[in-house]
């Protein structure tokens, strides 16, 4: 089998606290993947919330459409559309419109909705969201393949349905499920043949089902003739790099407290447990959930990923504002210049041209040596004066 490639992207939830001003934050949010883009990342992923304060994407496919037009290679996806609120058609029109309109760099993720407080507000039965969301998995490949769709369910009647467009991208744009801990994203994604969104992968709960919800992935993508590409497995990482653990630690002395306040009130009760446990950056890098240090902290994290998942194909970098701005984008750079090549090896040539240096160069000094003695003597030889 050929090694994957690793790609990096990052993960936009976002997280804005609730007193700064939204509208900086969509901005600086547009402006991340400028930056991200000229580093390299080749990922840039959007999230969909509608209640808490903190999240304050409600359209990820707005953001695409601004995101597109500021760059020119990254790709650009919803992480994640919550579906069960959503009628699919008028989804899957959307997405195609973006597929057109970035000429192909749109990637289509959805989920079954995060938030509960978002599924309170407009009525939606928490307890069936995912049953929801598998629904909709039934017709949105040929929806978004531009086919005719029949479809009835309790919240949806689709009659003839289909979309205005044909795709850009063929078959269709690429799909991703949201995966996190329990197997429903896993059995999903096998069962259609979807990529993967590890949303909490290097969560503790997450990152112990992580190899086993992969299993279950491929075993159901067997039973339904489909087959499972890790290079489409993408996990999500917290990070915060900085020149040293001390700085990195200082970095994100303000930022890191507030979000882990938020943090622990949202996330599942699986996923709780920041706040009153003591120092935050010891308890989120003691329990390897996150990494907040030096790019070799990334490094090592990446590769205990990798260990327990075995090899995948987008790192995605969560974006959460735990620092101020110029030493976020600072954190992005130096994941960059060295986090990067470590696992593309673009250093390799390099590398061993200097280890031959380091070897060779006092015998090879000898011999340069030996060289410009002869043509001292030569020049000796030939005028009689010593030069």
């Amino acid at each position: 089998m050929t090694a994957i490639n690793l790609q990096h992207g990052i993960f936009v939830a976002p997280y804005h606290d609730v007193i700064e001003s939204p509208t900086l934050g969509l901005r600086r949010d547009l402006e991340l993947v400028e930056w991200v883009e000229k580093l390299g990342f080749t990922e840039a992923w959007f999230g969909e919330h509608h209640s808490t304060g903190w999240e304050i994407i409600g359209s990820p496919e707005l953001m695409i459409a601004a995101a597109a037009e500021r760059t020119h290679r990254i790709r650009l996806g919803t992480g994640v559309v919550s579906m069960p609120y959503h009628n699919p058609l008028m989804v899957a029109n959307r997405i195609l419109q973006l597929d057109h309109m970035t000429m192909g760099r749109v990637m289509f993720g959805m989920g079954p909705g995060l938030l509960p407080t978002d599924a309170e507000m407009i009525g939606a039965d928490i307890k069936l969201l995912r049953p929801m969301l598998e629904e909709v998995a039934k017709i949105i490949v040929p929806l978004l393949s531009g086919e005719e769709v029949t479809h009835e369910t309790a919240w949806y009647k689709l009659d003839k349905a289909r979309t205005h467009l044909r795709p850009y991208t063929l078959p269709h744009p690429e799909i991703a499920v949201a995966s996190a801990i329990t197997p429903s994203g896993g059995m999903l994604a096998g069962k259609h043949g979807f990529g993967m969104l590890c949303v909490a992968a290097t969560e503790t709960a997450g990152f112990d089902v992580l190899d086993e919800n992969w299993k279950i992935a491929c075993q159901m993508a067997e039973e339904h003739g489909k087959t499972m590409d890790p290079a489409k497995l993408r996990l999500v990482v917290p990070m915060h790099i900085a020149a040293t653990r001390e700085q990195a630690r200082a970095d994100v002395a303000l930022g890191l407290p507030r979000w882990a306040e938020y943090f622990d009130r949202v996330a599942p009760a699986g996923m709780r447990g920041l706040t009153g446990g003591g120092d935050l950056v010891d308890v989120l890098v003691g329990a390897g959930r996150a990494v907040i240090g030096t790019p070799d902290d990334a490094i090592t994290m990446i590769e205990r990923l990798q260990m327990k998942q075995g090899e995948f194909g987008v790192m995605l970098f969560q974006s959460h504002n735990w620092a101020d701005w110029e030493q976020t984008k600072k954190s992005y750079e130096l994941y960059a210049r060295f986090v990067m090549p470590h696992f593309a090896g673009t250093n390799r040539n390099r590398q061993e041209s200097y280890a031959a240096l380091e070897s060779n160069i006092d015998r090879l000094e000898a011999e340069r040596t030996k060289g410009a003695e002869a043509a001292f003597k030569a020049w000796e030889d030939k005028t009689g004066r010593k030069a």
